[in-house]
């Protein structure tokens, strides 16, 4: 089987997060995308009004729904203490033994890949599963990875331009402007039921 794994912190996840999925799935002919909400990030900061891990993850199963393509994991929130890449998908390879894993990521995290926690290690365990934008070239993305073993295993997939940005939701939240059409509708009202952002009235 063949599992894609798209990571992130998901506060919260937006329409670009599932287009993106989809298009790792269509082109990559990948049997499931499971998305993987961040417990704690080593390499962010806490966010002024993060609403927990437990809220994103339900924001994440939220954002699913019954889309037989994408699960969501909470693989990474129980984890206590800084959460890995590393970390995350040795363990998937135990729990599936049998399938390939590709790890999903833009084009500007992928240029970063050097300086992650045991890089080789990541590649070894997942191929590289880069979504192709503006901004990042994938010459550039060849060239960082080109001194890590794995590095040439990487795949490419084209990804529309999504101008939508998680911090450009939670301003509009707390601004108290409509996110409809820029988050699924189950993520719209659990935003508003749980006051999450500081938000204050219907959404």
């Amino acid at each position: 089987m063949r599992v894609g794994i798209l990571g992130g912190t998901f506060n919260p996840p937006h329409l670009g997060h599932l287009i993106c999925a989809q298009e790792a799935y269509l082109q990559l002919n990948l049997d499931r995308v499971i998305l993987m909400p961040a417990g704690r990030p080593p390499h962010k900061p806490s966010l002024k009004g993060e609403p927990g891990p437990g809220h994103r993850l339900e924001l994440c199963r939220r954002a699913v729904g019954s889309d037989p393509r994408f699960d969501v994991s909470d693989l990474e929130v129980r984890r206590e203490g800084p959460s890995y890449t590393v970390d995350t998908l040795s363990e998937l390879t135990s729990l599936m033994p049998d399938s390939e894993l590709f790890l999903i990521v833009g084009g500007d995290v992928a240029a970063g890949l050097p300086s992650w926690h045991q890089p080789e290690r990541v590649l070894s365990l997942a191929t590289l599963a880069v979504a192709k934008r503006r901004g990042t070239t994938q010459a550039s993305i060849d060239q960082a990875l080109s001194g890590l073993q794995g590095g040439d295993r990487a795949e490419f997939f084209r990804m529309p331009r999504i101008g939508i940005s998680s911090t450009e939701i939670r301003q509009r939240v707390q601004l108290q402007q409509p996110i409809k059409y820029l988050v699924p509708d189950p993520v719209a009202s659990y935003i508003d039921e749980h006051r999450l952002y500081g938000g204050r009235k219907e959404l």
